[in-house]
């Protein structure tokens, strides 16, 4: 008898679909639009912070759940911005970039058995959260071309068995920014069935056309039955950094910071005092990103049109879905290397967003968090690949 040395949880899921195109364009020195990093430099305060602190001596183990300083920085914006006050000595726990965050905090809440709504097409670490908890993800698709979902279906799903809800606002890889009509809906739903609204938060300050980042912990009752994941990774372009943080009220907090401590012990010490300077920034800084990301959007959107793609204009974060369906491939796995190989762009392909493959057999995602050469470089081949 042959010992299978590999667990059932990790058999039911692959590695990462995202990661592992940002090898292929490597191999084919490709121009990566698939991996969701910026190729420009961070703020320079930022970095210049993190210098001080390692010549500070800022080198050895922080608090586990973060340095008094980052988490009273947390707490301060917090308020601001999402229109909430937390507690930071008792309400955030600090930990390495959003990822962990977010597995720390579920696995936290949620027990074997249980079951876990995750909106479709989905960031691709949720699926394999909710299996690392031994819990049922209960799937709901977000419908193009505005990525609504349907209040019964969602309704329909809620049920004695449901711990949690993942939302993602705005969203990966859609774009989508959920709207306050739509949060209530969700907000109701959790209050009913007693469920946890855990969510990502991570691209709040990169918004469109006037959308508007809404929070669900800030709407009434959701304060104390929410999960709020954030991180420096994507507002001040430091993915490479691993500083992120969940807020919860004290006694789901309590829980999270148990799971944290014995995953990770804590965040970098250094980086973290970096963070702190970073969430004080003047506010001016995130209209400018805004804008900015904006100007990339509508670059690379004309550049897709004109290319043949269909295109999802995103309303926040820094991707754009496609619809490749007319070009003739098999599915969009073969697509998305024949565009590395042949044209030297790397994308996503769709249906590493999705729970079964076929939903997203026709789709990939590029990404835009990049500079002004590299986007016309990749402009350039993806007008060949029309020719």
């Amino acid at each position: 008898m042959v010992k299978i040395f590999s667990s059932s949880r990790a058999s039911k899921f692959t590695e990462s679909v995202i990661r592992e195109m940002t090898r292929i364009c490597l191999k084919h020195q490709g121009v990566n639009l698939a991996q969701g990093f910026p190729d420009f430099p961070a703020p320079s305060e930022i970095k210049e912070a993190a210098i001080e602190a390692i010549q500070g001596d800022f080198n050895q183990y922080a608090v586990t759940w973060g340095t008094p300083n980052l988490r009273q920085a947390i707490a301060e914006k917090f308020a601001w911005y999402n229109g909430v006050t937390i507690d930071p000595d008792r309400e955030i726990t600090v930990c390495c970039g959003s990822t962990e965050a977010m597995i720390s905090s579920l696995m936290a809440i949620v027990n074997p058995g249980e079951e876990v709504i995750v909106f479709e097409p989905f960031y691709e670490n949720y699926g394999p959260d909710t299996i690392l908890c031994d819990a049922t993800p209960r799937f709901i698709t977000l419908h193009e071309p505005d990525w609504h979902f349907d209040e019964k279906e969602l309704a329909k799903a809620f049920n004695n068995k449901t711990k949690a809800i993942i939302i993602n606002t705005p969203n990966n890889p859609t774009g989508k920014v959920f709207s306050h009509e739509e949060l209530q809906f969700i907000a109701d739903l959790c209050l009913k069935w007693g469920a946890i609204a855990v969510t990502d938060e991570i691209y709040e300050h990169i918004l469109y056309d006037g959308a508007k980042h809404i929070s669900i912990a800030s709407l009434p009752g959701m304060r104390d039955r929410t999960i709020t994941i954030n991180s420096i990774s994507k507002t001040y372009s430091l993915t490479g950094w691993r500083v992120g943080w969940a807020i919860a009220s004290s006694p789901l907090t309590a829980s999270i910071r148990k799971v944290h401590d014995f995953l990770t012990v804590g965040a970098p010490h250094p980086l973290q005092e970096a963070a702190a300077t970073a969430l004080r920034m003047d506010r001016s800084y995130y209209q400018t990103l805004a804008r900015e990301y904006q100007e990339r959007r509508d670059f690379l959107a004309r550049v897709l049109e004109e290319a043949g793609f269909k295109i999802y204009l995103p309303n926040g974060a820094y991707y754009i879905m496609t619809d490749v369906g007319h070009f003739g491939f098999s599915d969009d796995m073969a697509f998305a290397r024949y565009l590395v190989e042949k044209a030297g762009v790397a994308t996503v392909p769709g249906s590493s967003f999705y729970s079964h493959s076929s939903l997203g057999a026709t789709k990939v995602r590029f990404c835009f968090p990049k500079k002004r050469e590299t986007l016309e470089q990749a402009a350039e081949r993806l007008r060949e690949f029309k020719r």
